[in-house]
């Protein structure tokens, strides 16, 4: 049968899925970093179509990496690793409000929970150690101690390292199903994958599964690459499902998306992916998938933000602090105050999820302010358009460029990436469009290169002195 050519549920870098189903519905979160607000919640009703309901860390609580999401006695807590330790909120609803994060103090990443047959709580952890939580799970009761030894890959396979991580645990008649990520999360196309091994218990001993590996990209020529770091769930008519991360080919830039692929399980108890199955699959495979991935998953194909609330929506965040503490949206408009570039402020961001696309903002500033459209992912590597009292003029991280003269302080600026190669617009009165007489590429703009597992992100920012207003953002995908 031919392989299904599987399109993200959730396109951009929402990497290190982590799902529960209560009822009929579905809530998902990921990897923040230091992304703010961290830790966003997603809700859906049929796997496919998912949509922001909240964020558990509304201020910023650190560099945030590969949460559990739980679901225990009707209370629901997310396990998260942050600053050399590891972190537990709590809430009553999936959508929150939730707690403030308690220190659990014990090292280690990718905390997953479960309960054992004794009724206890216990937390596995990356490289294979697992420790006792108290009752209410927001403790440890014991010394953490190691349970687990995964399974070994041949040694011929070209991988990034081995990296024991991600562990998340499924009870399915009578077993305790560990999912682990190994191969080490991006290098080479075919590092990244999801292995799986059983136990009576939570703590051991374990069997490997004979169809490990259980997703694995096997050649640089397939649609994705670095597949890996997989949740298992349900469906209430008994199908089941993982959604794990990859990127896509040659598209590194993006970061990790969150991809959706159906599971069965075997005779003899193990389950493996299904390829192509009925059903949800059908309506899965029947969207979209043309390189311009103009439905790439709950990253709309266009969107458009006038700033006419009092708050900034969820797809807006900023890395290591609120987005309120610069920007300030209302009557129509985006307010924010100039920082120095010295100062290495962070940009207001949005999370591209295409290959294709392009960007546009109305730009006005008051006083020694530059007001900016830019791609931004990280401090060393961004790049863009300015808008100042002398007029527009193109940067990069690494030096600017000539200022086309124009003193009426106002601007609409416009970039286009058309699969990593850029484009810059302005206009002086929204109506005459003249593009600037640069094109970048952005390739290399990734974690291959930089570091972070960030992605190219769109964003917002002023700087120097005075302030800067937004009007009219928009985004919209480009087919090809």
């Amino acid at each position: 049968m031919e392989k299904k050519r599987y399109a993200p549920i959730i396109a951009g870098n929402y990497a290190d899925p982590s799902i529960i189903r209560v009822g009929e519905d579905y809530y998902m979160t990921h990897s923040s970093y230091k992304l703010t607000p961290g830790l966003v919640i997603w809700h859906s009703r049929d796997l496919l179509n998912w949509s922001r309901v909240g964020a558990a860390l509304p201020h910023y609580e650190g560099n945030v990496w590969a949460p559990d999401f739980v679901v225990h006695n009707g209370m629901y807590y997310i396990y998260y690793p942050a600053g050399r330790t590891n972190w537990v909120v709590t809430a009553s609803s999936p959508a929150g409000p939730w707690s403030k994060p308690i220190n659990l103090g014990i090292k280690g990443i990718d905390p997953g929970h479960t309960a054992g047959p004794d009724g206890k709580r216990y937390l596995h952890m990356s490289g294979g150690d697992f420790v006792e939580l108290t009752a209410d799970g927001l403790a440890i009761a014991g010394e953490v101690r190691h349970v687990y030894n995964g399974w070994r890959y041949p040694d011929d396979w070209v991988v990034e390292a081995y990296s024991l991580e991600g562990p998340k645990i499924t009870v399915h008649d009578g077993y305790y199903y560990l999912t682990a990520a190994v191969g080490g999360t991006a290098g080479p196309p075919t590092s990244h994958m999801a292995v799986s091994s059983r136990s009576r218990t939570p703590w051991g001993p374990w069997e490997h599964s004979p169809y490990n590996p259980i997703i694995h990209t096997e050649s640089r020529d397939e649609r994705w690459w670095s597949k890996g770091h997989a949740s298992l769930i349900d469906l209430p008519d008994g199908q089941w499902w993982m959604v794990y991360h990859a990127y896509a080919n040659g598209f590194h830039s993006l970061g990790r998306q969150t991809l959706l692929e159906p599971i069965e399980w075997t005779s003899d108890g193990w389950f493996r992916a299904a390829g192509g199955r009925e059903r949800l699959i059908d309506q899965y495979d029947d969207r979209p998938h043309d390189e311009g991935e103009t439905n790439a998953g709950n990253q709309g194909a266009s969107f458009r933000d006038s700033f006419d609330g009092p708050e900034l929506g969820l797809h807006w965040q900023c890395e290591g602090v609120e987005p309120s503490a610069r920007f300030r949206p209302g009557n129509h408009e985006l307010v924010a105050e100039a920082a120095s570039e010295e100062a290495k402020a962070s940009p207001l961001l949005y999370m591209a999820g295409h290959k294709r696309y392009s960007a546009e903002v109305e730009i006005i500033v008051e006083g020694p302010a530059e007001g900016r459209l830019l791609l931004y992912y990280n401090d060393a590597a961004y790049l863009g358009m300015g808008v100042n009292e002398h007029g527009v003029r193109h940067f990069r991280s690494f030096k600017g460029y000539g200022t086309m003269q124009n003193h009426t302080r106002r601007a609409f600026l416009r970039l286009v990436n058309d699969a990593h190669i850029v484009s810059f617009y302005y206009s002086f009165d929204g109506v005459e469009w003249i593009r600037y007489d640069k094109v970048a590429d952005v390739s290399g703009f990734h974690h291959n290169t930089f570091g972070g597992f960030q992605s190219l992100r769109i964003g917002l920012d002023a700087v120097g002195k005075g302030t800067v207003i937004f009007r009219d953002f928009s985004y919209n995908a480009i087919s090809s």
